[in-house]
């Protein structure tokens, strides 16, 4: 069996999912995990199917055709997945929303060889002022020799800066 990983985007509709579903079937793959969100009126999607090797040249054409119905997809080979060399630490984050926040994180963490594993943000009314406030949670993928004390103090520190709250937690 090879292994593909999908994106996919469409505008939202009734029926989307069904039709990606349909074609993957159709070609004998098994649609084994995804991610999907509706935004901005826009459906978007990556999901990963295994199709057999005699099945992936006509599985691939088939996912092209769907552009014919407004649905875009990119197909990818799936990757040799690494050792795991890192521990799982979950990151929410919680501040006044401004331009930068997920820019200055992301610097951070890729400084210290942190990689996002999932990342979801939004921005909302406050509770009580209605002001914008922003709010990300993160599985990140810590390596091993990076102590969550050390995280913690570097995460603290732009968070100061930010002027945002944050939280960690191992994911034992």
């Amino acid at each position: 069996m090879d292994h593909l990983v999908l994106t996919v985007i469409a505008p939202d509709q009734p029926g989307l999912v069904e039709r990606i579903a349909q074609c993957i079937a159709a070609h004998g793959g098994n649609w084994l995990e995804s991610r999907m969100s509706r935004m901005a009126g826009q459906f978007a999607g990556i999901l990963r199917v295994a199709v057999p090797a005699v099945g992936y040249d006509e599985l691939v054409e088939g996912l092209q055709e769907l552009n014919t119905q407004g649905i875009r997809v990119l197909v990818a080979e799936s990757g040799i997945e690494p050792a795991c060399t890192w521990k799982p630490i979950h990151l929410d984050l919680v501040g006044n929303d401004r331009p930068g926040i997920v820019r200055d994180i992301t610097r951070l963490l890729a400084e210290l060889g942190i990689n996002l594993e999932r990342l979801n943000t939004e921005v909302a009314p406050a509770p009580m002022s209605s002001e914008p406030l922003f709010h990300a949670e993160a599985l990140l993928a810590v390596p091993l020799s990076l102590s969550l004390d050390a995280l913690r103090e570097r995460l603290e520190n732009l968070a100061d800066d930010l002027m945002v709250e944050l939280n960690l937690r191992s994911e034992d």
